[in-house]
């Protein structure tokens, strides 16, 4: 008769089960955070460095998607609180030191911004309406007015509300997987390659989808690269951390992460876009699909897989 000596019980199914309090309103918003992102941060850049009359789609049609983005997260991210009446409490402090309040304040000041983008191209997009409202008329132009300052602001927030969507995951010290500095910026690509993406559906002119098309592809390159090192990290790190990686290097996620996010997220998005680069047909609808695709795939996992990893005794 073999003896077993048993130290610990946290081999047995269920009495150590593993974190599942995030469904999927979390991973929905992360990647509508990001998206509104990344559009915003662009419409505001070719402003600030005057290429507007060049990227029309870039500046003017694209945000109008961004407040419906935004809001739409905001839902989702309601829909999953516990306490729903206290929301407000998140407004009555500011800490520096917390990712949620960070994230709080950046979303109600840059929700509002961006209808206020909008609101400023608004004759532009609707030029057969009727615009002889007189405080309209004055509201209109005094967003002209403070466009280049507002452009500013709105980049400087997209950036942080990017970064955040990755910061307030690797916050979570209990979850090796995702306490890691690498998250925050990993998100931000992500999210700034999808707002590229959803800008190159939309745009009409080729020219613009062209430039858009070489940015997006620097965007996957660094989004690889930190892929890459995220592992190299966990590999070279303590047993929790290797173990986190081995979700993903034989377990469980494995196909899914490395099919639908690295592969057809990615790769196959940046050869398309190389392919028409380089003067090949390529339907437009089909890398940008492809790149929306993979980061909401990439949250959705990234937020299953993290609730599943756990420090070991």
């Amino acid at each position: 008769m073999d003896e077993e000596l048993i130290v610990s019980g946290r081999h047995i199914p269920n009495i150590d089960p593993y974190l599942h309090v995030w469904h999927w309103q979390i991973p929905l918003y992360l990647f509508l955070g990001g998206l509104a992102a990344g559009i915003l941060f662009f419409a505001g850049y070719f402003v600030v460095t005057g290429k507007q009359e060049k990227m029309k789609a870039t500046v003017k049609w694209a945000p109008i998607i961004a407040p419906f983005v935004l809001v739409i997260g905001l839902t989702a991210l309601f829909w999953d609180l516990k306490h729903k009446l206290y929301f407000w409490q998140l407004y009555t402090t500011v800490r520096f030191e917390s990712p949620m309040s960070w994230g709080a304040w950046t979303l109600m000041i840059i929700t509002p911004l961006s209808v206020l983008w909008v609101a400023s191209y608004l004759k532009e997009i609707i030029p057969t309406w009727d615009w002889k409202v007189v405080w309209f008329n004055r509201f209109e132009s005094w967003l002209i007015k403070i466009r280049v300052p507002m452009a500013w602001v709105m980049m400087i927030l997209a950036v942080i509300l990017g970064i955040y969507t990755g910061i307030l995951l690797s916050a979570f010290n209990a979850r090796p997987l995702w306490n890691t500095s690498i998250l925050g910026p990993l998100f931000l690509v992500s999210g700034f390659s999808t707002g590229l993406a959803a800008t190159i559906w939309i745009s009409t002119d080729p020219a613009e989808r062209r430039i858009l098309s070489r940015i997006d592809l620097v965007f996957i390159v660094v989004e690889l690269f930190l892929i890459v090192h995220l592992f190299m990290g966990f590999l070279a790190g303590t047993e929790t951390a290797v173990e986190s990686a081995k979700l993903f290097l034989g377990g469980s996620f494995t196909m899914s992460f490395w099919v639908f996010v690295v592969i057809l997220g990615l790769i196959f998005p940046g050869v398309l876009e190389a392919m028409e680069l380089r003067g090949l047909h390529v339907p437009k609808w089909i890398p940008a699909a492809l790149i929306l695709f993979g980061g909401l795939m990439f949250r959705f996992i990234i937020v299953e897989a993290g609730q599943i990893s756990r420090f070991l005794n």
